[in-house]
């Protein structure tokens, strides 16, 4: 299913978008596409999920809780963004809703590789305004997670 959406090459294209963006921060930004829920996750939503895919990333692990996630449910056509508690609270009411606005314009295209990386540059602006490049790690990995 995957393939319908994005390309291999789309995928090392989003990597390096992240690594771009997260040049200018010490936050982290990951992108996870899934093709569809398990079967013991139907109860949930769609932000109990994206929580879930948060944790179980380790992106509540980043100094300052600065972590931002956009998942990507591709069998429901939904997406949702979730930024951890260190970066949410110093960003203005209605910042991730934007973001998400333009990643559905380009959605809606079939555009999902322009839409990801509009994301990732918003996301990284966000992130490097509130939390400024002050060492050179990269914590997280900038790989695109497939599931």
């Amino acid at each position: 299913m995957l393939k319908r959406y994005l390309k291999k090459d789309d995928l090392k294209f989003l990597s390096g978008k992240i690594a771009g963006a997260e040049q200018r921060t010490n936050g982290e930004i990951r992108i996870v596409l899934r093709h569809r829920r398990h079967w013991n996750e139907r109860s949930l939503s769609l932000h109990e999920l994206a929580l879930r895919e948060f944790y179980h990333l380790g992106m509540h692990k980043t100094p300052h809780r600065t972590g931002v996630l956009i998942l990507l449910l591709l069998a429901e056509r939904k997406f949702q963004i979730i930024a951890d508690e260190g970066i949410h609270a110093k960003v203005p009411d209605g910042t991730w809703d934007s973001i998400a606005a333009v990643m559905s314009e380009h959605f809606k295209k079939g555009n999902y590789r322009d839409g990801l990386a509009k994301a990732s540059e918003a996301v990284g602006g966000v992130l490097a305004r509130h939390v400024p490049r002050t060492d050179e790690r990269d914590r997280l990995s900038n790989d695109v997670v497939e599931e």
